[in-house]
Formats: structure tokens, C-alpha cells, sequence
């Protein structure tokens, strides 16, 4: 106990370490996420959102998926032969690119989505029961700002 008062709780103290606090939440999300997305649909959480982005824009090349996954290139190209060997997506020759390929999503790739839904519906209600429901937009808010951080 200080002469101002009672010592505060070091929960209540605020911890400057930022990047520490992602890279460990980073962590424990993502295991336990790609935990339960492999015992209900079979897939990843990388392959999750790359079968999402392929949904979202059909005939994406892999250059423009690398771009949006925030990955490498050979990272994708890795990926994409995963999802192709999965039957998950499939690879076309892109129409005016002779080097290019374009992407798109299988019916199977279809379905694992449809089987990871229920994961992702609750994964996102424990952490809005965690953070509470403005904490959790907020917090949402804040990440995707600094996944498009340009410094």
C-alpha cells in the first residue's frame, strides 16, 4: 500500500508491450482455431481464409491472393498446391497472363466452408462473450487498421 491509496491490481496496470500481447494472442487463436477448423472441416485456418478468398473473387491469381492473405508469393504457391491436391480449389490457365494461373473454388472447397462455419460462428461468440460486444468491434476495428498499416 503507497500513501496515495491501495497498490493498484497489476491486471489494472496498462502493459505497453503491444507486439508481444498480438504475437501471443496471435498464437493461442490461431491454435486453437486451426485446431477446431481441422477436426470440423479438415483444413487450416491459412487454408480457411484462402478458400474464402477464392469464394470472394473468382479467377483470383495467385499473385493477387499472396496480396490479399498479406503472404509471399512461395508461401501461396505452397498453399494453393495443398488446396489444388485437396481438391479444394482448382488452377486454370489465365486468359491473357501465359505465366498466371487463376483460382477456383471446388464443390468441395464449397463444403469444407459450409463445415468450418459452425467453428468460426462460435469461435467469434467466445470472444465476444470474452471481450464483451463493443470491446469486440473495437478490437476488430483496431487489427484490421494495423493489418493495413504502411509505416
Amino acid at each position: 500500500m503507497s500513501e496515495l491509496g491501495p497498490d493498484p491490481d497489476p491486471g489494472d496496470i496498462p502493459d505497453p508491450r503491444l507486439f508481444f500481447h498480438l504475437q501471443r494472442a496471435a498464437h493461442q487463436l490461431r491454435t486453437t482455431a486451426d485446431r477446431r477448423c481441422l477436426a470440423a472441416a479438415g483444413i487450416t485456418t491459412a487454408q480457411l481464409g484462402a478458400l474464402f478468398a477464392v469464394r470472394e473473387q473468382p479467377g483470383v491469381t495467385q499473385r493477387e491472393l499472396a496480396r490479399t492473405l498479406g503472404l509471399r508469393e512461395s508461401a501461396v504457391t505452397a498453399l494453393v498446391t495443398r488446396l489444388t491436391t485437396a481438391g479444394l480449389v482448382t488452377k486454370q490457365a489465365h486468359p491473357r497472363e501465359h505465366r498466371a494461373v487463376t483460382l477456383e473454388l471446388t464443390s468441395e472447397g464449397a463444403d469444407a466452408l459450409r463445415a468450418a462455419q459452425p467453428e468460426i460462428d462460435r469461435f467469434n461468440g467466445e470472444m465476444r462473450a470474452l471481450l464483451g460486444e463493443d470491446e469486440f468491434v473495437r478490437t476488430a476495428a483496431a487489427l484490421r487498421r494495423l493489418a493495413h498499416w504502411e509505416p
